[in-house]
């Protein structure tokens, strides 16, 4: 995409002030070339979606869509609770996507990951979250999928990722992503 500065808008799905997938998100900064920016936006302080408000939403929101519409991409990180994404991650994409003709991702590059410390990482609240992305024309892309299981064995004490192979991973969805938008942006 030449010398023009990529902005990635990254969020997680988790208001957990130390959520492993707020980890894997400021991870994911550390391997971002000069060239590319990831701005993370924490989602607490977004109210429960009133569609009687959807036309004024509240300041918090309002900032929330700016930043979706101001990034060239979006990356979004999410947990996984009783077999699907979190309430409070629908909660935000629903917001951010109304009203109706509005929607802040139309045609926005984008990609998930997550953690969790179950065996299967967030497969189910990513497949859930894939389904909501298709109606809001999110344009992910499909691979590599880092779906981090037992992520409580591989954070050390300090926030850091110590699994090389879950680090490798996620060096690769950043890459595979930026690759992603220049192909869509142009």
């Amino acid at each position: 995409m030449g010398e023009k500065t990529i902005t990635i808008l990254g969020f997680a799905g988790s208001l957990r002030k130390g959520s492993y997938n707020k980890i894997l998100l400021r991870t994911a900064k550390k391997y971002m070339p000069d060239n590319c920016n990831l701005d993370i936006f924490d989602l607490e302080g977004i109210p429960p979606f009133n569609q009687d408000l959807e036309g004024n939403p509240p300041e918090r929101v309002k900032e929330f869509k700016d930043r979706i519409k101001n990034a060239d991409a979006i990356l979004i990180a999410t947990p996984e609770y009783n077999y699907s994404m979190p309430g409070v991650l629908k909660n935000a994409l629903d917001w951010a996507s109304r009203p109706y003709g509005e929607n802040a991702f139309f045609g926005k590059p984008g990609a998930i990951m997550g953690g969790s410390i179950g065996m299967l990482g967030t497969a189910r609240a990513q497949y859930h979250l894939r389904q909501v992305c298709v109606f809001l024309n999110i344009l992910l892309i499909n691979r590599p999928e880092v779906m981090v299981p037992f992520i409580d064995k591989k954070v050390d004490g300090s926030g850091n990722i110590t699994d090389e192979g879950t680090l490798a991973k996620i060096k690769e969805l950043v890459n595979a992503l930026i690759q992603w938008t220049g192909k869509v942006k142009t």
